[in-house]
């Protein structure tokens, strides 16, 4: 089947919304964005690729910090417009900040405040 059988890309542009989610624990880890070709490079690799927007390129989750995403299982929602991928994720974080979620802060009293702790240092990392 054809990606576009599957997943409505033509409905926003060509992307579409991914939910990247913890296979064993249903934590969500983050939200980003795939086109058609990150769609079928994760297919045939097993590794969840997407479409960097700010890069306006396709991308490997972890193909800098190493911290990859492995595919369990994809789901597509019943507009075919967003993707849920179940993910493991190797090397403990999926956040570029160094946080294992990308939602490691919570709004309490109109504020932000850190819940999450960080998995490993950025700057060590990706030298920034």
């Amino acid at each position: 089947m054809k990606s576009d059988e599957i997943v409505a890309f033509d409905k926003a542009g060509g992307l579409v919304p991914v939910i990247a989610q913890d296979w064993q624990t249903g934590e969500v880890l983050m939200l980003a964005y795939m086109n058609s070709e990150a769609w079928d490079k994760t297919l045939e690799t097993g590794k969840v690729h997407y479409w960097s927007r700010s890069r306006q390129k396709l991308w490997l989750k972890g193909e800098s910090s190493g911290h990859v995403q492995r595919v369990r299982e994809i789901f597509v929602d019943c507009d075919s417009d967003t993707i849920l991928v179940k993910v493991e994720q190797l090397g403990g974080a999926a956040c570029h900040t160094g946080h294992r979620s990308c939602f490691y802060r919570k709004v309490e009293d109109g504020a932000l405040v850190t819940v999450g702790e960080k998995v490993f240092d950025p700057e060590e990392v990706y030298g920034k």
